[in-house]
């Protein structure tokens, strides 16, 4: 696999984003209402505050890069309490084609690299109850869960993982 960083407003990440709302949309919990996705905006994904990336499968039988997954992390105000300078995750994704080979963890490891990189102290994210698999990978990756640090209509749980001592 390969990491490489693409403006969120160009026409594969907004592919690849266009492709995780409408899965989440149509996997969303009833009872919970209708799901409500917001397309990214560059500024926010932007070095230093935050970047997008597309993660490419770099098997030998592949001609070029292919798109398998996106994720992001973008700079949010800092922690009320502790005052750490805060990254959220956003937008972690893979095809199906590329769930069970490690692409998520691999992805989530690369964006905590880059956010260090970026001066973050913790790393945030929320998600839904409905996502188990990736309520998995972030508690498995060192997350732990939090009261909610947004309103996201469409969260049930929120985590943290502190990256400074």
């Amino acid at each position: 696999m390969q990491f490489r960083a693409v403006p969120v407003s160009g026409a594969e990440a907004h592919g690849m984003l266009e492709a995780y709302f409408a899965e989440r949309a149509a996997g969303f919990p009833v009872e919970q209402g209708e799901y409500r996705p917001t397309f990214p905006v560059d500024a926010a994904f932007t070095p230093p505050e935050g970047v997008f990336l597309i993660v490419d499968d770099a098997a030998p039988d592949v001609a070029g890069p292919t798109g398998i997954g996106c994720g992001g992390i973008r700079r949010i105000d800092a922690d009320p309490a502790t005052g750490l300078v805060r990254y959220e995750v956003k937008h972690l994704w893979l095809t199906d084609a590329a769930r069970g080979r490690g692409a998520g963890r691999a992805l989530l490891v690369e964006l905590e690299r880059r956010a260090r990189g970026f001066g973050a102290e913790e790393l945030v994210l929320d998600t839904n109850a409905s996502l188990a698999a990736a309520g998995g990978l972030y508690r498995s990756s060192g997350f732990v869960e939090i009261a909610p640090y947004n309103d996201n209509p469409n969260a049930t749980t929120w985590f943290a993982k502190r990256l400074s001592d």
